[in-house]
């Protein structure tokens, strides 16, 4: 399902659409984790608009492709994607994280249309994965279950456990991502936590790992054609794991590559400066 030049165009306004919306309800609700919600834009981006099979007018849909944030304090991206998805109104959108919101600074299953799982507590999105996928061919469906990582949760040993599982029962109906953008809380994940070789690590474990640029979508349609078709219809293959290779803080300049917007807020001029960054992008 290679891109044609008219769905490229529409990923990439997409895309920066979800971008403005991220400062929007950073604005909104106070303060985000901003930085790491900008660098995953194009992975939410094409796997909302163009892979996963879901139906926002049925959001329990039994058929539909299961999505875990795993790194579930990028919410802050997740749940306006899901908004711009159709899930529900944006308006919703301006009491993020407020008193009485569903939406909090990770998301809730129970409280957001289209959300398949809680998240927040770092590791346990990789797990969750694996049994979704035990039970979809347990119970012979087809659908796929995708699980987006960041890196710096890779330090939690239960990831690892989690992949060990994945090789060994050939879960190939489930999709793991990775959002490299090798910072995490505390700095970047080589001077925290060295997780390199990293994609040799995950190799090692059984999968079939794709090293793409995250912001390129026409290198992550190649990996996702890829990976999708690695469990065929009855979800039994080597799991595949797509390395995105991103930057934190993504599309605004002054947070690209830094540490200081893992958590961010701003004042009115401080979200018109990054709005305009981002406008300003191809």
């Amino acid at each position: 399902m290679s891109c044609s030049k008219e769905e490229l165009a529409k990923l990439k306004e997409t895309a920066r659409r979800l971008r403005l919306t991220m400062i929007d309800v950073m604005a909104w609700s106070g303060g985000a984790h901003i930085g790491g919600s900008l660098s995953i834009a194009e992975l939410l981006t094409i796997l909302y608009f163009k892979y996963l099979h879901i139906r926002p007018e049925e959001p329990d849909w039994p058929g539909r492709d299961r999505f875990i944030l795993s790194k579930g304090h990028a919410a802050a991206g997740y749940i306006p994607c899901l908004a711009l998805r159709g899930f529900f109104p944006m308006d919703a959108l301006k009491s993020f994280n407020h008193f009485g919101s569903p939406f909090a600074m990770h998301p809730d299953s129970n409280k957001i249309a289209g959300c398949d799982a809680s998240a927040g507590s770092l590791g346990h999105g990789l797990s969750m994965a694996v049994g979704m996928g035990l039970g979809a061919r347990c119970q012979k469906q087809p659908w796929k279950t995708v699980c987006l990582l960041g890196d710096g949760e890779c330090c939690e040993g239960s990831v690892w456990e989690a992949a060990m599982a994945l090789a060994h029962f050939k879960l190939g109906n489930v999709i793991t991502i990775v959002d490299r953008n090798r910072l995490m809380i505390d700095g970047f994940t080589k001077d925290v936590m060295n997780n390199e070789p990293f994609a040799d690590k995950w190799r090692a474990f059984g999968l079939d790992v794709f090293e793409v640029d995250g912001h390129d979508f026409e290198a992550l349609s190649g990996a996702l054609d890829a990976a999708w078709a690695a469990g065929g219809e009855s979800g039994v293959g080597k799991p595949a794991l797509i390395l995105a290779n991103t930057v934190k803080g993504k599309g605004v300049d002054f947070m690209e590559n830094n540490v200081v917007w893992h958590y961010g807020s701003g004042d009115s001029d401080l979200c018109e400066k990054a709005k305009a960054s981002i406008g300003s992008g191809e």
